[in-house]
């Protein structure tokens, strides 16, 4: 979310702050079926020619006479689709930089390609919506109220008369339930899912797991911060909102965990602190926010964070929290934490 610092601090805009949900929290274990709607195939029917139908973790079952063709999405979201072949009309959300660049949320997307609505929080032009004629809107869900990601409460009785809503939860859940959700949704909007770059993506997700567990295990004494810069605060995330730290720490990882009183300003998803308070708690690796909104460590200049054991030692490493939805996009996510588990010091 380019620069998506909420004025308001309700739930919806503490996530668009860089360091909600970039330092947000973790899912619930890993075979909780909180949210309900979530194995192989589920809530999912249609071909190419006939109806469609999807349910999605709303509990809404969206029907349709024939497959969405024109789809619109939250971009991380039409960057999964598009890993799966199946390409959006329209997209908003961070899509392109400052620079005209595609967005870390982009993905392999090819953006000069897709209408976009709007770039930033709070942002949908609903008219160049309209002129897409949408089948359907799809995106993701961070809270347990059905609130559609990215999709403004102030016009969303609008949007919602031009199109039915699909929304994929990424709360409170782990990892690999929304990949799943996702999957199926791809397989009923007509995905090839047993097209080799698939099912290879898969697989290299199921190895990645096996190497961070494996790297988890060896490396019992190793502590991880996750965290989000702004310039005025640090954001240090819990484990237990967010859909890839709860994975990882399902897998073994041990990381900071910021006491539930610390949190409730960060409505439950992280802790802020003033630069001045950067070094509160001691990590041997440093995960950071990715996104646009949030301040990258090349560009952090405070000397309080040049200080820290982790940062002196370089062992600090890039975090997705909003992740795309693909196993070949997630592949990365596990790959650089084991990477950074089987190589770092113990500086805390």
């Amino acid at each position: 979310m380019p620069h998506a610092r909420a004025t308001h601090l309700n739930r919806r805009g503490l996530l668009a702050a860089g360091g909600a949900l970039g330092l947000g929290a973790a899912l619930a274990a890993c075979g909780d079926d909180k949210g309900k709607g979530g194995g192989s195939g589920n809530g999912t029917k249609g071909s190419a020619s006939g109806p469609w139908s999807f349910k999605d973790d709303r509990g809404t079952t969206v029907k349709l006479d024939k497959v969405p063709a024109d789809i619109v999405a939250f971009t991380g979201v039409g960057a999964a689709l598009y890993d799966y072949g199946i390409q959006v009309k329209g997209v908003f959300g961070p899509t392109r930089t400052k620079d005209g660049e595609p967005d870390v949320q982009a993905g392999d997307m090819d953006i000069s390609k897709v209408t976009v609505l709007g770039n930033a929080w709070g942002q949908f032009n609903i008219e160049k919506y309209a002129s897409l004629a949408p089948d359907v809107l799809i995106t993701t869900m961070f809270d347990d109220a059905g609130t559609l990601w990215y999709v403004p409460e102030e016009s969303g009785k609008k949007i919602a008369q031009l199109a039915p809503s699909v929304g994929i939860s990424v709360y409170d859940r782990q990892l690999t339930q929304p990949l799943q959700r996702m999957w199926d949704l791809a397989a009923s909007l007509g995905a090839d899912m047993k097209a080799a770059k698939v099912t290879d993506a898969k697989k290299r997700f199921e190895a990645a797991a096996a190497r961070l567990r494996a790297a988890a295990k060896a490396r019992p004494g190793i502590k991880v911060l996750a965290g989000s810069a702004s310039d005025q605060l640090f954001y240090v995330s819990g484990t237990n909102l967010s859909v890839d730290l709860e994975y990882f720490k399902a897998l073994g990882v041990d990381f900071v965990e910021p006491p539930e009183s610390a949190k409730k300003q960060g409505g439950g998803w992280y802790e802020p602190l003033s630069w001045e308070n950067v070094d509160k708690y001691r990590a041997d690796i440093i995960m950071m926010d990715d996104r646009s909104s949030a301040i990258q460590p090349a560009d952090i200049t405070k000397p309080t964070w040049k200080k820290l054991p982790a940062v002196k030692a370089g062992q600090v490493i890039a975090r997705s929290p909003e992740p795309i939805l693909s196993y070949d996009k997630c592949v990365p996510l596990l790959t650089s934490l084991a990477e950074a588990l089987e190589k770092a010091k113990k500086v805390s």
